[in-house]
């Protein structure tokens, strides 16, 4: 078979260079919540905090390579008329198909334009579902047990994950075609995940010492804040590369937003910018009102979350404008939770609020806006063939909760039958370092519980 140099231009070859950058930019940001999670913790619960979101971001990352990607390109063979699209597309990119399994030099330009780029997209994509595990783990953190979490880390890396990609991001996806935009992964991340953490919350219930006080004294306890802001920044720092990798670049023609409406790399780092600069100072006087740090810290992330869906194709000063208004709607969203006894205050305020009134409020903002699509095709694939609505926006939030929450309860429903879904009351006391790596992180914590407990006991001793 001759050699296809073509696979391997200046064009194609900066598209991998891209792709590679999103996707170590992805990991980044795993680790970055890592940091920010491992601060929330207590003490004796900081080493198993990374150990099980490092081994669950895996499985779910593995998944997806395995299988998971085919799901993703099933619906770019539906809308090149592939007969057995789905069976043709699981052929082609599960992990020994032809498409991962190849050097791109030895596959044909007119059988897979970009074979260098698109197998990086793999990766990219996959650590897409990583982050997704990361995000959902640090919304249970200090009673789930691992098992719960890798088996849930598998059907999402594997299906969930991939199917809520196939609905809502990308060009030619079912829902796109109804005109549902997205553009930084705020529907198959953010609105999944923090849907999914709901019903893992209620199912699973508060930590000891959340809402109400527990006998031993035992209460969630952030044992360093500090952690929290180097996770911060370090996302500041990803997101930029991630959102220029949601693109496609073709050369001597323009750049486009993942689902094919126009954009520019200048006015999208613009907007991820100002969203930081707009969410961190709404962020911030929201921190020096309450008096709690914490505020400071979501206040950027918050901004680029609640105009995620916007970053492509609004402005700068649409984007400031609707920024300034993220932290606010999480905080009243996590108001809400305090109300209802579910115990997060990270991942589903931010979901739920600024992801779910951003992708709404971006229907409004950018109406009409054409979508969707693929270059050279005629019909309901046609390019741009759809039109940005604030009721297409709200049915992409429907879609995407049902698939996370009841897949999700399903799962929960056959741990709690069979073997449970929490730890054991005395693990969650003892610390889950102790009891599921066998070593005592920091054992002087539980030492100033008792100390606590000693002083408000009347006599003075425990």
């Amino acid at each position: 078979m001759p050699l296809d140099v073509s696979q391997v231009s200046i064009d194609n070859l900066f598209g991998s260079l891209v792709y590679s950058i999103g996707a170590l930019s992805v990991i980044l940001i795993v680790l970055a919540l890592g940091f920010i999670d491992s601060g929330n913790v207590r003490k004796r619960n900081v080493l198993d905090t990374w150990v099980v979101k490092v081994i669950g971001a895996m499985i779910a990352g593995l998944g997806t390579i395995l299988v998971g990607y085919s799901f993703w390109q099933w619906s770019f063979y539906q809308a090149f008329g592939v007969p057995n699209a789905l069976g043709q597309a699981i052929s082609d990119w599960w992990i020994g198909g032809q498409f991962q399994s190849t050097p791109s030099i030895n596959i044909g330009s007119e059988v897979l334009p970009g074979a260098d780029a698109q197998q990086v997209f793999v990766v990219f994509f996959a650590t897409f579902s990583m982050a997704t595990l990361a995000l959902i783990h640090g919304g249970v953190l200090e009673r789930v047990r691992p098992r719960v979490l890798y088996v849930m880390a598998a059907v999402i890396g594997l299906a969930l994950s991939p199917l809520a990609s196939y609905l809502t991001w990308g060009p030619v996806g079912p829902l796109t075609q109804l005109g549902i935009h997205d553009f930084e992964g705020i529907y198959p991340l953010y609105i999944f995940s923090a849907v999914w953490v709901l019903v893992m919350s209620w199912r699973l219930g508060p930590r000891l010492g959340a809402f109400a006080p527990h006998s031993t004294k035992i209460r969630p306890k952030k044992h360093n804040s500090s952690l929290i802001g180097i996770g911060v920044l370090l996302i500041m720092f990803a997101l930029p590369f991630v959102a220029l990798s949601a693109t496609w670049i073709i050369p001597g023609t323009g750049v486009y937003g993942i689902s094919f409406a126009e954009t520019g790399w200048g006015i999208i780092i613009m907007n991820v910018v100002t969203a930081f600069v707009g969410g961190g100072l709404s962020g911030a006087l929201l921190a020096h009102w309450k008096k709690e740090a914490g505020f400071g810290f979501v206040g950027p992330i918050a901004g680029v979350v609640m105009s995620g869906t916007l970053l492509d194709i609004g402005t700068p000063l649409e984007v400031l404008i609707l920024s300034v208004f993220g932290p606010f709607v999480a905080y009243l969203v996590s108001l809400a939770l305090v109300r209802l006894g579910i115990d997060d205050q990270k991942v589903i305020p931010l979901g739920l609020g600024p992801g779910v009134v951003g992708a709404i409020a971006t229907g409004f903002i950018a109406w009409g806006t054409k979508t969707g699509g693929y270059p050279g095709l005629e019909g309901a694939y046609a390019l741009h063939s759809a039109e940005v609505t604030p009721l297409g926006q709200a049915a992409g939030v429907g879609a995407v909760a049902l698939l996370a929450a009841i897949p999700c309860l399903i799962i929960c429903l056959i741990f709690e039958r069979f073997g449970g879904l929490r730890v054991p009351e005395q693990v969650e006391i003892a610390g889950l370092d102790a009891a599921h790596w066998k070593t005592e992180n920091f054992a002087d914590e539980l030492l100033e519980t008792e100390k606590s407990a000693s002083a408000d006991s009347p006599s003075g001793r425990p």
